[in-house]
């Protein structure tokens, strides 16, 4: 079953890729335009300009009927660049987007998370110190497994739970 699904795992990463690289996702638009606009010119015999006004009329979804196809083939590479607009390109833009507007400005850089997990250890080593001093024995920290671990044994709502974060609505 792995060998069948390495290609689709390629695929996948080639997406985020290509998702997360705003020069690719506009070289690949124009690229796109410019590819669908010649081969409309071959094979309806329309001039360089009117392909790529049909081309970028056509990805846009807008459509605006002056240019269409008259040929199956034309029709094809029309239902083609419609679909790959929609199905990918656009989303993907969306996504590129969207992610770059949700940020999360008080979250801790690494740095930061370093900083803190030093200090938790130093704190420690002083509490297990002085706890030796006065005689009082300390118990053992439990040693959890990371929440997000992919082998982690606890259910997806324990995760969220454990991790201090609401359940998704249902």
């Amino acid at each position: 079953m792995e060998p069948l699904l390495l290609p689709f795992r390629w695929i996948y990463r080639g997406l985020v890729w290509f998702a997360n690289s705003p020069r690719t996702l506009i070289i690949s638009y124009l690229l796109m335009i410019v590819v669908a606009g010649v081969i409309y010119g071959q094979v309806e015999n329309a001039s360089a300009a009117d392909a790529v006004w049909w081309a970028v009329v056509t990805a846009s979804t807008v459509g605006y009927g002056d240019i269409s196809p008259t040929t199956w083939a034309g029709r094809f590479l029309a239902a083609l660049l419609i679909s790959t607009m929609v199905l990918l390109v656009i989303p993907l833009i969306t996504a590129h987007f969207a992610s770059r507007l949700i940020v999360d400005d008080d979250a801790f850089e690494h740095d930061e998370q370093e900083e803190l997990k030093n200090d938790v250890r130093r704190m420690r080593a002083l509490l297990e110190e002085f706890a030796a001093r006065q005689g009082i024995e300390m118990p053992e920290p439990e040693r959890r497994q990371p929440l997000n671990a992919p082998d982690s044994a606890a259910p997806l709502w324990e995760r969220s739970r454990r991790s201090g974060k609401r359940p998704p609505r249902s």
